[in-house]
């Protein structure tokens, strides 16, 4: 079933904090070699995603489609654990050292109150 109002780029909710305008409590500080790989992680998967639009522009079988899917979202998951990975190991620990760990774990379990289903 197609959708008659499917989610663009310019229809999706944007979050202040993806944008950067938030007001965080903190930076977040990654190194470049974790931003590298998370950013290239995520051009992956921006291209897989591109293949399944291919596929569906084809009229590939549903089941092929729904394999690729299946494969983005796990490619997702991935990306995400280590995301929550680093901020659990390098944000949460420096807001302990600051003194803001409630506020920290606040906007935490904000975000993952989105996240999971």
């Amino acid at each position: 079933m197609i959708d008659s109002n499917p989610l663009t780029e310019e229809t999706l909710p944007v979050d202040n904090h993806v944008r950067g305008d938030s007001d965080s409590h903190h930076h977040h500080i990654h190194t470049e070699d974790s931003l590298r790989r998370l950013v290239n992680r995520l051009s992956r998967i921006e291209g897989h995603i591109r293949g399944i639009k291919s596929m569906v522009q084809e009229s590939r079988p549903c089941p092929e489609v729904l394999v690729q899917i299946a494969a983005v979202r796990g490619a997702l998951d991935r990306v995400a654990r280590i995301i929550l990975d680093e901020h659990l190991t390098e944000c949460i620990a420096r807001a302990a050292q600051e003194g803001n760990i409630e506020a920290e774990i606040a906007d935490l379990k904000s975000a993952l109150d989105r996240f999971l289903p």
